[in-house]
């Protein structure tokens, strides 16, 4: 399902980003369970705090590396996020 430039994306209260002093890195904690994240991941679910729309996380992040062109992968993180239930489309 393609992303709409004007969804919104928040965090599943099941799921919790943190920083991770073991591992040196952002992980997603769960019941279940523990995902550890490589640097872009955890920049990208950083942003989805329910308040972002997709445009703009594409927006700070191209901003902040001073870079284009990361629409693609960006989108493609969400949707995995979005199947495993790690974060939720908002309604605005």
């Amino acid at each position: 399902m393609p992303l709409h430039p004007h969804s919104l994306f928040a965090f599943s209260p099941l799921h919790r980003l943190q920083w991770e002093e073991a591992q040196q890195r952002y992980v997603i904690l769960y019941p279940e369970g523990m995902v550890e994240l490589n640097t872009s991941a955890a920049e990208i679910l950083k942003l989805c705090d329910g308040t972002r729309t997709l445009a703009r996380i594409i927006h700070e992040l191209e901003t902040r590396f001073e870079t284009t062109g990361l629409a693609d992968d960006i989108g493609e993180l969400l949707e995995v996020a979005l199947r495993n239930g790690w974060i939720s489309l908002q309604t605005g």
